[in-house]
């Protein structure tokens, strides 16, 4: 499985509800602030939903 980063590009800021505690469960909490999650459905899931609010790289480790 691949690693992916996570970056939050935009403030959460007039987000829905939903996309505010997609953001908490990826541990995303400021603008500028990176994570990194292995692949999986789930995770790809809660970055679809946030994907205006995100950008994604896959990090090779």
């Amino acid at each position: 499985m691949a690693t992916l980063k996570i970056t939050q590009i935009k403030s959460r800021i007039g987000a829905t509800a939903q996309q505010c505690k997609n953001l908490d469960a990826l541990g995303l909490r400021k603008m500028n602030q990176s994570v990194k999650h292995s692949d999986s459905a789930i995770i790809l899931g809660m970055i679809e939903r946030v994907k205006h609010l995100v950008k994604v790289e896959e990090v090779n480790e």
